[in-house]
């Protein structure tokens, strides 16, 4: 924080407050962001993220590093946490043999290879809670997901692939060391079709899909 700057400057928890009350699209997100100095508050924050998204479906990635700001546009539609989007963009490299469906048989000399079941074109999918693994899954369940002939299917849709996110309850702490107050679990998981201005939600302990008519 600069004491010198204090009228252009707002703290992290504030940008998304700040944005829904001055911009209706991703480019003037851009345009109100640029006479602003953002703060982090949480010091241990090194990367931090934002998706902005506008009713046409253009969706922009902002990311402060070293107190400057980067949009990249992103038509992957995917965002996990650090390090940069640039970063996750380039280890999916790592994963370019992953492929939807069963592959064929395959011989190992004298040995016939065949596979378990369903899905082993999958196979090297990381599937720990990690935000590069998160991030390469949300991308392949992405662009192999089916085009949906209404919004609320994709809602519906949205919801079953974010199924593979969940965390459980006690998986981020060692042993025996899970807190009882704040879980460390997913508590709550969103979908928003923007078009119709709907937010749809389910918590952790309710998994009815409810929603909110931003109408």
């Amino acid at each position: 924080y600069d004491a010198a700057q204090k009228d252009r400057c707002l703290a992290d928890f504030q940008l998304v407050s700040y944005v829904l009350g001055e911009c209706s699209t991703v480019d003037e997100v851009k345009k109100a962001l640029a006479k602003v100095r953002v703060i982090g508050i949480d010091p241990r924050a090194s990367t931090v993220h934002w998706r902005f998204t506008e009713a046409s479906g253009r969706q922009i990635v902002l990311e402060i590093v070293n107190q400057e700001m980067h949009f990249y546009d992103n038509p992957l539609g995917v965002l996990t946490n650090s390090p940069g989007i640039e970063w996750h963009w380039t280890n999916l490299n790592n994963y370019v043999n992953l492929q939807p469906g069963t592959l064929p048989e395959h011989n190992f000399g004298p040995v016939e290879g065949k596979s378990f079941g369903h899905g082993s074109g999958l196979l090297g999918l990381p599937g720990d809670f990690t935000p590069p693994s998160r991030f390469v899954r949300a991308a392949f369940f992405q662009i192999t997901a089916a085009q949906q002939p209404s919004a609320q299917e994709s809602v519906f849709q949205a919801f079953h692939i974010l199924n593979n996110f969940d965390i459980p309850t006690g998986t981020e702490h060692p042993w025996g060391k899970s807190p009882a107050d704040v879980p460390s679990a997913t508590q709550f998981t969103v979908a928003s079709d923007t078009h119709n201005r709907m937010i749809y939600y389910r918590t952790m302990y309710n998994s009815n899909i409810r929603s909110i008519d931003l109408k």
